[in-house]
């Protein structure tokens, strides 16, 4: 592992290291929502394959879309199941800041991806397409197929602090020591307990204000 200083585009690397005790290996992000802008690409297909074109990101208020969306259940289910199977097909688009600082974080240790999607596969071509510049061996995904197993499998590979937009998951991680830090969006601002960032370079210009504090 790399020991000089090195700056990143959105955070500093010493800075973590003062203010929460990060370090590279002991990271880990979630995929959707997080790093690639799911929903999104949700909006977008429901726009364009079935001509709903009344939905905003601010609608999506659940992270269940059932629950906040006046779309057919079953209409729900054939844009998600579309999503997951050919993320290359949708658009799936990065989060604006992800790469750039994934990029720059693989630098000192292996980028670790923990989802919830049943098959981890098609997520994990897109991610090594997106981070074209990283070594495929740094990256690591690893798909458990429902959000309650995440917890378990971050304490069993030594992950301390994720990155996650789903509320329930991140209180769920949280009790297990893990620190959580919720990615914020409209679905998941039920709760303020948690640390919570707006974008990857809210999350940068937190961490820099922190350490200025110490």
């Amino acid at each position: 592992m790399k020991t000089d200083t090195v700056f990143f585009p959105v955070f500093c690397y010493p800075a973590i290291m003062k203010c929460l005790n990060i370090v590279p290996d002991k990271t880990g992000f979630d995929i959707d929502g997080v790093v690639a802008d799911t929903m999104g690409s949700f909006i977008r297909i429901a726009k364009d394959d079935y001509g709903i074109n009344t939905i905003k990101k601010e609608n999506i208020t659940s992270y269940w879309l059932e629950q906040c969306l006046p779309i057919p259940d079953h209409i729900i289910g054939e844009i998600i199941e579309k999503i997951l199977a050919d993320p290359f097909g949708t658009g799936l688009k990065p989060i604006p800041g992800a790469i750039e600082t994934l990029e720059a974080l693989a630098a000192y240790a292996p980028l670790t991806f923990v989802t919830a999607r049943p098959n981890g596969k098609p997520i994990e071509e897109w991610l090594r397409k997106q981070l074209a510049g990283v070594p495929p061996e740094m990256i690591r995904v690893t798909a458990t197929g429902e959000h309650s197993a995440k917890a378990s499998l971050l304490k069993e590979i030594g992950i301390s602090y994720f990155v996650e937009d789903h509320l329930e998951t991140c209180l769920e991680i949280a009790r297990e020591g893990i620190t959580a830090i919720v990615f914020d969006q409209p679905w998941n601002r039920q709760d303020s307990s948690l640390p919570r960032a707006a974008s990857w370079r809210e999350l940068a210009s937190w961490i820099r204000q922190q350490d200025r504090t110490h």
